[in-house]
């Protein structure tokens, strides 16, 4: 056995990483665990309260979901609610924030009325609420709105709706080690290459070596930069979105809004959502904004971006099929606006008033420092934007992840996918009834 060996090396310390660890302490037989992290401290980039909008995505409200990937991010949503309950986290890292989906006008209404009935078998706690019920629920709806224009929701309060994603973490690292004190967790440690050796990975950080009989790879962005770098994924790049938000400097909402959105759209539509960290001041977002970089508030990394975009012409096709459609060109352009000072809160009010009519200008401004960077996937194959996560599984002993919105959602479900690939790669032994006792039924 060679200096610095585990059976496991997870790289990256989000939500992915540590539900990852969480998972394999308790429920596997396998010894030992380690958790690279180059940052000084768990979850500082998308998993962090900042880099998200603090919601349990379970697809009752996402109206760009169709019923069945509805039914599956419900799955792994309970498993986030399931975990929280085990521990007592609820009303200290995930809340009953009421939500809705809402539709103005009378065609969205119809829309929202049909989805309703379609969803509701499924997700029986849903209600359906009309304008005058909304008055109730949420009266900050209807102030200030026309009172001919039609308005209508579907929601719920009885879910736990809002998670700080980035204490969760931290969590699942506490209890991976009270479980298993063989878990070690490394911070302030990059890893910069990967090699295979044999049948184990050699893991270069900070001039040390550590070697692995197994390697998980959720680091974003930088998951497909080190998969490109072993050869691995060369049929995928990578496209990073970064968001913004806006608060509300006055008092509005008390419910997580969402906007319908257009199917044609590849990202999320405005929504308002308290932000559970800050005394539930109101944040409204996201922006959606194309970056060449590969984390939101850190150094450029330009040539990093440049080799995980890997540009080719099958890459410049998918850019002129997205900007070839009227819709998505004007929705580029408006979320460039939205980022430029002098005009972005004008430009931006108009947004929030669709979900709260009498916002002004003077009653938001830019939430600096706020937000986070998705890696959304190009797939050169089929020449499409891949929506959702993304798994390179090498059948080498090497995944590598890329989990773009709702990749914290999916962090146990995720973590159980890969689970069952380790073990079966080690002949290692997964406890499925227990995890799904705990944390599914």
């Amino acid at each position: 056995m060679k200096k610095h060996h585990y059976n496991v090396v997870i790289v990256g310390g989000g939500i992915s990483g540590t539900a990852l660890m969480y998972t394999l302490a308790k429920y596997t037989d396998i010894k030992d665990i380690a958790l690279f992290e180059k940052y000084s401290e768990l979850s500082t980039l998308n998993s962090n309260a900042k880099g998200n909008s603090q919601t349990l995505h379970c697809g009752d409200i996402e109206t760009n979901y169709t019923l069945e990937k509805a039914k599956i991010t419900n799955r792994t949503a309970s498993m986030v609610e399931n975990y929280g309950l085990l521990y007592g986290y609820e009303n200290i890292h995930m809340f009953k924030t009421p939500k809705m989906a809402l539709g103005v006008g009378d065609e969205e209404v119809e829309f929202i009325k049909d989805r309703y009935e379609e969803f509701k078998d499924e997700f029986p706690y849903m209600e359906y609420w009309d304008k005058e019920a909304l008055a109730q629920i949420e009266p900050a709806l209807l102030k200030g709105r026309d009172e001919n224009e039609n308005i209508a929701a579907m929601g719920t309060n009885k879910r736990w709706s809002s998670v700080d994603f980035g204490e969760i973490s931290k969590t699942f690292v506490h209890n991976a080690k009270m479980e298993n004190p063989n878990c070690e967790v490394f911070l302030n440690k990059e890893v910069v290459d990967i090699k295979k050796i044999g049948d184990k990975f050699e893991l270069s950080i900070d001039g040390e070596h550590f070697y692995a009989d197994y390697v998980v790879v959720d680091a974003g962005a930088h998951s497909l930069l080190l998969a490109h770098r072993m050869g691995h994924g060369l049929d995928f790049s990578c496209l990073p979105v970064g968001g913004s938000f806006y608060y509300s400097k006055i008092d509005s909402l008390k419910s997580k809004v969402y906007t319908i959105q257009n199917p044609k759209l590849p990202f999320a539509a405005i929504h308002g959502d308290p932000d559970i960290v800050k005394g539930n001041i109101i944040r409204f977002g996201p922006t959606a904004i194309v970056l060449p970089k590969l984390e939101r508030y850190h150094h450029a990394h330009f040539i990093d971006f440049l080799e995980t975009l890997a540009p080719s012409t099958e890459v410049l096709e998918v850019f002129y099929d997205l900007m070839h459609d009227a819709d998505i060109r004007e929705y580029a352009i408006k979320n460039f606006l939205y980022e430029v000072p002098g005009i972005r809160k004008k430009l931006f009010a108009k947004e929030v008033r669709k979900i709260v009519p009498f916002m002004t200008e003077d009653d938001i401004e830019f939430a600096e420092g706020v937000g986070g960077l998705r890696p959304q996937v190009i797939d050169k194959k089929t020449k499409k934007l891949f929506l959702g996560e993304a798994k390179i599984e090498t059948g080498e002993g090497i995944v590598f992840n890329m989990t773009p919105s709702p990749g914290a959602t999916s962090c146990l479900g995720n973590a159980f996918t890969d689970t069952e690939l380790i073990c079966k790669h080690l002949n290692a032994t997964f406890n499925v009834k227990k995890f799904n006792n705990e944390l599914v039924t």
